[in-house]
């Protein structure tokens, strides 16, 4: 008998954290038309990455026509403690924040308090008359750049789809900008896209300041566009972006830990990356997410549990509501996870070259969007919309399959990219109904 009741406490244990967190509901596999033993072989290959500590832990979560199918915590929270892996353990999303300060904006465009072609600084005056940085090649054939005024203002449609000219020193290969932002303290090369200690407006002036990488809407450049973004809907708000996303998208879809910095109360929850990666030997730098930042970085700088995430994607896949709660109307969700790019996707490097080394995927308002069923190197349906996190955070929504799928782990290093192909993988190769769901049988 007290075996017996150790053992119900131990279920008890396991289950009702999930109540608390507004789980979204559960199904067997075969319910909704996946296989359990194909979906296996997700714990198994985590598990060999794991056990060869090329992975700290994960957390990986797929749902199908509104249910949760797979639900799986692999490794280690904390490596250097020894902390097991969690459902509920709360991870550094990096650049999964754009797509949450991109939903954000369009409730406001959707309330008539931005227009998506007005110009930036319409909100953010300092942005009215940029310089643009344009690189030449001499008679010599040395690079030079010259600076001239940009061909028109960057508009918040630019913000959104990274057509505005801004950069990540990171990433651009334009070396004025690059020093521009180094000095400007917006990129550190030791501590990749930490740019959260300046101040909002110490943020906009030294952008402002700096030249852009291209003229607005001429070319694609992944980029701190949607923290400049942040700062436009804390102006029209009045408020920071953490405390509107909070009133209106996290509490709303019940994302019961996301947040922008994570209280003493919570710490013990939150993922750890390996101190160097097992890839490179280089140290592994990830935020300090125990205090309040300077900026609420929009980009980048949110933390979630893979359900807190899930519930985002299922409202995106739910057409902009889920369990009531209309966050947007479906025509914004069609509009934000439609192709923004045209012939700009045909200029440099593709968002999903970018996301997954492969071409196949232009971007909408805040999420790279698959155009066809082929052309890219991973599976997946025309329609299909995603991003990532530097950290090792990964989503993505199937509209035709109604699939949504979340990977968390906290591992910075180059090997991200393979996680999350390795899961998409698996994940698809797991369906096993015969006929392409509807999208009314999708929906809880």
């Amino acid at each position: 008998m007290r075996r017996f009741l150790g053992i119900l406490v131990l279920s008890l244990s396991i289950f009702v954290p999930l109540a608390l967190a507004d789980a979204l509901p559960s199904a067997r596999p075969e319910e909704v038309g996946l296989s359990s033993d194909r979906l296996g072989r997700i714990g198994r290959a985590f598990q060999a990455e794991i056990q060869a500590k090329k992975l700290p832990g994960a957390v990986a979560l797929v749902a199908r026509k509104g249910r949760v199918a797979y639900f799986e915590a692999f490794g280690a929270r904390d490596p250097g403690h020894n902390a097991p892996m969690a459902r509920d353990t709360i991870f550094r999303v990096y650049s999964m924040t754009k797509a949450l300060a991109s939903v954000g904006a369009m409730t406001l465009a959707e309330e008539g308090r931005i227009v998506l072609t007005d110009p930036v600084s319409k909100y953010l005056p300092a942005f009215a008359k940029m310089q643009v940085s344009v690189p030449k090649v001499d008679a010599t054939g040395r690079l030079t750049y010259e600076t001239v005024p940009a061909a028109r203002e960057m508009t918040i449609q630019d913000l959104l789809r990274h057509t505005s000219g801004l950069a990540y020193g990171e990433i651009t290969a334009n070396a004025p900008v690059k020093d521009a932002y180094t000095k400007a303290g917006l990129f550190q090369a030791d501590f990749p896209y930490e740019s959260r200690g300046v101040t909002p407006a110490e943020e906009v002036d030294r952008l402002a300041k700096a030249p852009l990488a291209h003229h607005p809407g001429e070319v694609w450049e992944y980029s701190l566009s949607v923290d400049v973004l942040g700062r436009v809907v804390e102006t029209v708000a009045g408020t920071r972006l953490s405390e509107f996303l909070d009133a209106r998208l996290f509490k709303p879809l019940k994302m019961t830990d996301a947040a922008f910095w994570v209280p003493k109360e919570k710490m013990g929850r939150l993922a750890q990356p390996f101190p160097t990666d097992p890839a490179t030997g280089g140290p592994n730098r990830v935020f300090d997410m125990s205090a309040q930042p300077k900026n609420d970085a929009g980009g980048v700088g949110a933390v979630a549990t893979a359900m807190d995430y899930a519930r985002f994607a299922q409202m995106m896949l739910g057409g902009g509501q889920l369990d009531g709660a209309r966050i947007l109307s479906r025509t914004t969700v069609a509009l934000m996870t439609s192709d923004q790019l045209g012939k700009i996707k045909e200029t440099g490097i593709t968002p999903g070259e970018l996301l997954l080394g492969t071409r196949g995927y232009t971007y909408g308002l805040g999420f790279a969007v698959r155009q066809d069923d082929g052309v890219a190197g991973t599976p997946g349906r025309a329609g299909e919309f995603m991003w990532a996190g530097a950290a090792g955070t990964y989503f993505w929504v199937d509209p035709k399959e109604q699939l949504v799928a979340v990977l968390m782990t906290q591992a910075p290093g180059p090997s991200r990219v393979y996680y999350r192909k390795l899961f998409k993988q698996l994940v698809y190769q797991a369906i096993s109904d015969d006929v392409e769901p509807t999208i009314a049988a999708a929906r809880p």
